[in-house]
């Protein structure tokens, strides 16, 4: 079978070599790691894993790459789960061990992925994704920063960021028409974190109209919350709150503050 990449579900299937090798020594796959891999594609990243460890798991939504993979691979090496990565229930997956989660990440469903995953990141020990560029750029902006965002807010919240390096679009077939970076994420335990259910409630309202200063959009709302509002600059917008501040202000929120 000649597996050929569906628009539909974004797919672009990594060939470069080069780039597959410098993924997997970020990944740094151990013996006894339990690794769960997002959309394997044509395997390229799992043939790369397969070579350092005994077995792997994989989600692959694609019935016809799904039927591939499994005449490619036998089930004690890829045990593989054909289903929808948005769906999946990724804390029972972890059930046995802790998962570590990996994947050439379609574009379409990147974002809402990243942020239906953060239920389950108690399970997770550390993500390594390849994502398109300007996506990483703003996960990991910080506040002040032209690419900083709600994004940027509801997943520096949950998780220790880091972009690794980019991945150009020649590496693909077919090759897509934006660069691609890979992207670290590890669960943060280093503070009390909020429900994301507060989080996204203050980020929407503090980033729907962000070229407002805050004193015409969040404060007000704040105020009518209970919320302290001193700890937002009436002058700020949206991009300049830290994360730290709507992390505190969610879990006012979460607290039950009027």
């Amino acid at each position: 079978m000649n597996a050929v990449a569906r628009k539909r579900f974004g797919q672009h299937f990594l060939t470069d070599p080069h780039a597959i090798a410098r993924i997997v020594d970020a990944i740094d796959p151990r013996t006894g790691d339990s690794i769960v891999e997002i959309g394997p594609g044509r395997a390229a990243l799992s043939g790369a894993l397969l070579q350092r460890i005994v077995s792997l798991r994989a989600i692959e939504i694609d019935r016809d790459l799904a039927q591939w993979l499994r005449g490619r691979y036998p089930a004690l090496r890829l045990e593989l789960i054909e289903g929808d990565a948005l769906q999946i229930d990724y804390g029972s997956m972890a059930a046995a061990a802790p998962i570590r989660l990996v994947g050439n990440l379609p574009y379409n469903i990147s974002t809402p992925l990243l942020v239906h995953l953060i239920a389950s990141r108690a399970s997770i020990i550390d993500q390594h994704f390849m994502l398109q560029k300007e996506v990483v750029m703003r996960i990991v902006s910080d506040a002040g920063q032209s690419a900083f965002g709600r994004l940027s807010v509801l997943l520096q919240a949950f998780y220790q960021v880091q972009w690794l390096f980019d991945v150009s679009p020649d590496c693909f077939e077919p090759p897509p028409k934006v660069t691609s970076s890979v992207l670290r994420m590890r669960p943060r335990t280093d503070h009390v974190a909020p429900t994301l259910a507060s989080l996204e409630r203050l980020t929407h309202q503090a980033f729907a109209q962000k070229r407002k200063m805050l004193r015409k959009t969040l404060l007000p709302w704040l105020e009518q919350r209970g919320l302290d509002a001193a700890l937002v600059d009436p002058t700020a917008r949206a991009e300049d709150v830290s994360v730290a501040v709507y992390c505190e202000l969610a879990r006012q929120l979460d607290l039950g503050a009027k």
